[in-house]
């Protein structure tokens, strides 16, 4: 039994290709995929088939890839696509979905695109499971006593433009953290900046182009202190072991209105101690997050797709600050006595090769981080290699992505590893 190639049609029908061996990418290169590589796809994972590009696999795990340009079950020449997984919240891509783009592919909408195949009846996926909280499994979710407590928040707080967006958050868009601020579980989200110092290549709050649409709109309005505090407070009173987060897909970088952050902070803090308020950011200025944590803030989750400068301002494109900010602002907390998490952005191909490893583990020497959150880079696979003007990378130059993780979790047994902000520090 082997991993089976998928394919798709203009329909949105999924074939498996008898006789061919599902593959992965990474930087470009192909491997047939192995059943040690695999897991069975997570519940809520969605498939997508990807345009303008040919799917790849291999006749047995010694050949020359294949290309499987026109869908074998159809009599002449119907053309087919390569099937990639876009997962669900918990689990990292190991493996890109493998396929040869056309000249004249266009930009992918901003998803990440895991390796997908048919294997044992199923669909298996090749990735690892990062975080064992359920915190956005949607079978958790109950949707219609969501919608009645968005109703009825709107009408205990009825001035509250911010509720009122997390209310458009949860109900249109199917915004997890919206969802559960309004199950009264988990962690609440926070949006307040509309502007952003960074110029990220994989933004998903604004439009890249026709083809790649911002996949959330930002915030149109620059919440006051009060409307903050108050729904914060509310969450912080209803939930055990509560989180409530600045710093959210649907707004820009928070530390540009630091100082309605810290007005906001130092009145929950007045109000209460309870729960943990976190700050999901870039770090490019070490003296807001000085004041904030001064004010009461306890932890920060830094973004970052890599812990080498070059290929850092290559992706976030930084305005007003450089990657040494980033990591004065990591140390500053931790010299308060913070905590700190990284958002590390995960690329099949750049995240587990040598050279970044060697980089993350001196980073993690250097700053004593205590979180590494292992998400999912949204974007292009093919497109972030091109824009972070990566040299060609060998199969001898990886090490694997839960090899990677793996070796850090036996270098640094103090640091923690998942998907989301912990509720407990």
């Amino acid at each position: 039994m082997y991993p089976k190639l998928l394919i798709a049609d203009t329909k949105n029908r999924i074939f498996s290709v008898g006789g061919v061996i599902a593959a992965g990418m990474k930087a470009g290169n192909l491997y047939p995929l192995a059943e040690k590589d695999l897991m069975p796809l997570p519940f809520a994972s969605e498939l997508f088939f990807l345009k303008d590009r040919t799917a790849v696999g291999f006749f047995d795990y010694d050949s020359l890839p294949l290309e499987i340009r026109h869908n074998p079950y159809k009599a002449g020449k119907e053309r087919c696509f390569p099937v990639a997984a876009f997962l669900s919240p918990g689990y990292t891509a190991t493996f890109t979905a493998a396929y040869r783009q056309d000249a004249a592919a266009k930009l992918l909408p901003l998803f990440s695109y895991a390796a997908v195949c048919w294997y044992k009846n199923k669909f298996y996926t090749a990735a690892v499971k990062v975080e064992a909280e359920r915190r956005q499994d949607l079978r958790l979710m109950d949707m219609p006593l969501m919608r009645k407590n968005a109703a009825r928040f709107r009408k205990l707080y009825p001035k509250n433009r911010l509720v009122r967006h997390l209310a458009v958050c949860a109900c249109k868009y199917g915004c997890p953290a919206a969802i559960n601020f309004f199950l009264e579980r988990y962690e609440c989200p926070l949006p307040v900046s509309r502007q952003c110092n960074s110029l990220c290549v994989g933004c998903i709050s604004v439009g890249h182009s026709a083809t790649c649409p911002a996949t959330q709109p930002r915030i149109k309005f620059l919440p006051n202190i009060g409307e903050i505090s108050q729904a914060a407070l509310h969450h912080i009173k209803a939930v055990r072991r509560p989180v409530v987060s600045f710093g959210q897909g649907c707004e820009g970088e928070p530390l540009t209105v630091a100082h309605i952050l810290q007005g906001a902070i130092a009145m929950i803090r007045r109000d209460t101690k309870r729960g943990v308020i976190n700050l999901n950011t870039n770090a490019s200025r070490p003296k807001d997050i000085e004041r904030l944590r001064s004010a009461g803030l306890d932890s920060i989750r830094v973004s970052i797709n890599s812990v080498r400068k070059r290929y850092y301002n290559a992706y976030y494109k930084p305005i007003d600050y450089n990657f040494e900010d980033v990591i004065e602002s990591i140390k500053s907390m931790k010299r308060l006595g913070g905590f700190v998490s990284i958002n590390y952005l995960v690329m099949p191909g750049f995240t587990d090769q040598k050279q970044e490893q060697a980089a993350l583990f001196d980073f993690i020497k250097k700053t004593k981080i205590d979180m590494i959150q292992w998400r999912n880079l949204n974007y292009d696979p093919v497109d972030y290699f091109r824009k972070l003007n990566i040299d060609k990378v060998s199969k001898a130059d990886l090490v694997g992505i839960k090899e990677v993780i793996e070796e850090t979790k036996r270098r640094f047994p103090q640091i923690r590893h998942g998907y989301f902000n912990p509720r407990n520090l």
